[in-house]
């Protein structure tokens, strides 16, 4: 196995996103940084902005701030620690920040491309840390895909790539119990992504090369 690259700015997000949960679960305002700084779909349709809550245009990144609980935040990190280093590795610190950001945009975007009206909370980092699983997939998935017609095999691996991962999110979704409510939209959405951005963000860390 290759060795686990250091992955500064992957760390730092990670850092950061800990700090704002324990600052949140210790002072018990874990419910109230739903409502205030979770991405709300009902909000961006109605523009309406609550007093005391985070500017509608900045809850798809306070959104990634906010967790349910130890467990939810735990699972996101542990997985985004190790696949965020890698693709780090790969297209450096400030492409990474990049992904993640746009990846949480992303993400807001298929939450609210799939129900405008919903006034449920989108919380947790997950569709973010999905921009830079899709960017992982392109950099170090090992499947090979043929041209068909004049759609080049990149391009076709890349839409296997996403038919594989709407497949997955859709069971995820199907099998979820208890009122759990997955964001799948949202997974679906930094996914995408990162797969669009995985190649552009390479090209930029190596275009004074």
């Amino acid at each position: 196995m290759p060795e686990m690259p250091e992955g500064k700015v992957t760390q730092g997000i990670a850092i950061a996103t800990v700090v704002a949960f324990l600052v949140l679960w210790l002072g018990g305002w874990l419910d109230t940084a739903s409502v205030l700084g979770g991405f709300i779909p009902a909000r961006v349709s109605q523009l309406v902005q609550v007093p005391g809550a985070v500017p509608i245009w900045l809850t798809p990144l306070s959104a990634t701030l906010v967790h349910a609980g130890a467990l939810h935040i735990g699972l996101n990190l542990v997985m985004f620690l190790f696949v965020g280093r890698f693709v780090e590795g790969v297209i450096g610190g400030g492409p990474s920040l990049v992904l993640y950001l746009v990846g949480a945009y992303a993400a807001a975007l298929g939450q609210y491309a799939a129900g405008p009206g919903s006034a449920v909370p989108m919380v947790g980092a997950s569709g973010a840390i999905s921009a830079t699983f899709g960017a992982y997939a392109v950099f170090f998935s090992r499947s090979r895909a043929r041209a068909i017609g004049p759609i080049s095999p990149f391009v076709v691996r890349v839409v296997w790539l996403a038919a594989g991962w709407i497949f997955v999110q859709t069971l995820i979704g199907l099998a979820s119990v208890g009122g759990v409510q997955v964001a799948i939209a949202a997974h679906i959405g930094g996914f995408i992504a990162g797969l669009a951005l995985a190649r552009p963000l390479l090209l930029w860390r190596y275009r004074g090369a």
